[in-house]
């Protein structure tokens, strides 16, 4: 085992990612995900690897897309406006079917919004912020130590699938400080691969790649092929943890930091007598549907929890909805909630009517009106 080190979440996505091979970044400054461009920086020229600093997330993108067409280790990161700005971008990477990672450090919004950490980006990464019929896997840390092991993850994903793999953590995780391990260096892969720009052809080829497709035929069968790809995915690469499971009455369903909040209520909870277990997906995307179809059996209720307005609620009732009662708790606009407010939140479950038709959104939304008191 190696000495463990303390370090701060963005720093070390971003010394993992030149330790498993990063050979080129490109990005833009925006908080709360500065200090990894800044690290980058830093140590990449030190290492003989291409980092530039863009005029704009839009330039960034692109040169991404540039760089991905040679099949090296390629990556950006920002935060939500910054990442808006890129979806475009990443529509042509996944349309040409290139493998690059992007790491989103959400931040609140809408707009300019502020600096705090939120989960407000969930629909913008999970189910697509750009045009086109595509999807991205999404990782979503709950720990420092899972944003490293998670980076690592992410390069051999985008390459194994020829896609755009997403890292999803929010500003609490970019800024804090925690003992992780870090993966060792391996060496920068100097082949590249069949398909790439510069890879030994025969004479007179070359690869051409492009995201257009002139031909709607030609279009669709090229869609096809991608949905058969994410079908291969959803099959092969849902991960998740599952906390208490096996005698639990009530599921917590909820990922990155809010999972790892909600653990700590769950867990007073129990120590109450209460029948509970949580869920908390690693891959929001693919989401871990069978595994929650599978949980509904024998269960009295579910509670969705995130730092949102109940983006991943919706993902959660089209699995759960009419048969178990199902209820949420967010916070939004960089708000965090406390694990005693979670805890409220499952003895209101506990003690509702178990009604399967209750509107958990519209629910939440008046107790938050009282909570904020706008008199909306």
């Amino acid at each position: 085992m190696m000495a463990l080190e303390l370090i701060k979440g963005n720093v070390a996505v971003a010394e993992t990612a030149l330790r498993v091979g990063l050979v080129s970044y490109f990005g833009y400054p925006i908080t709360p995900q500065t200090e990894l461009l800044e690290h980058l920086s830093a140590r990449m020229p030190e290492l003989g690897r291409a980092f530039v600093q863009a005029e704009s997330e839009l330039g960034a993108i692109n040169m991404v897309y540039g760089a991905a067409c040679t099949g090296m280790r390629t990556m950006t990161s920002s935060s939500s406006p910054g990442v808006s700005l890129m979806q475009e971008g990443i529509s042509y990477i996944a349309g040409t079917e290139l493998p690059a990672v992007v790491v989103n450090v959400v931040r609140g919004g809408p707009g300019l919004g502020n600096i705090a950490p939120s989960q407000a980006d969930y629909t913008q990464m999970v189910h697509g912020g750009g045009h086109g019929e595509y999807h991205l896997i999404v990782l979503a840390p709950a720990s420092v130590q899972e944003a490293v092991d998670l980076t690592a993850l992410a390069f051999d994903l985008a390459e194994k699938y020829r896609m755009v793999v997403c890292l999803l953590m929010d500003g609490y995780l970019g800024q804090m400080m925690e003992p992780v391990e870090l993966p060792p260096f391996v060496p920068i892969r100097t082949e590249a691969p069949s398909w790439a720009v510069g890879a030994n052809h025969d004479e007179g080829t070359r690869s051409v790649l492009t995201s257009i497709n002139i031909n709607p035929a030609m279009q669709e069968i090229f869609n096809v092929k991608m949905m058969t790809r994410w079908q291969q995915i959803e099959d092969g690469e849902v991960r998740y943890k599952g906390y208490y499971l096996d005698d639990a009455e009530y599921v917590v369903v909820g990922y990155g930091t809010a999972g790892r909040i909600a653990l700590t209520a769950v867990r007073a909870a129990r120590e109450k007598g209460i029948k509970i277990g949580l869920i908390r997906p690693i891959t929001v995307s693919p989401f871990p549907t069978k595994v929650l179809d599978q949980l509904v059996p024998g269960k009295k209720g579910f509670l969705v929890v995130e730092m949102n307005n109940g983006q991943m609620l919706d993902d959660v009732s089209a699995i759960v909805a009419k048969r178990v009662p199902i209820h949420f708790y967010g916070r939004m606009g960089g708000m965090v909630p406390y694990p005693d407010e979670i805890g409220t939140a499952i003895d209101e479950m506990i003690q509702s009517d178990h009604d399967v038709n209750r509107d958990a959104r519209g629910i939440w939304l008046a107790k938050m009106r009282e909570l904020v008191g706008t008199g909306a």
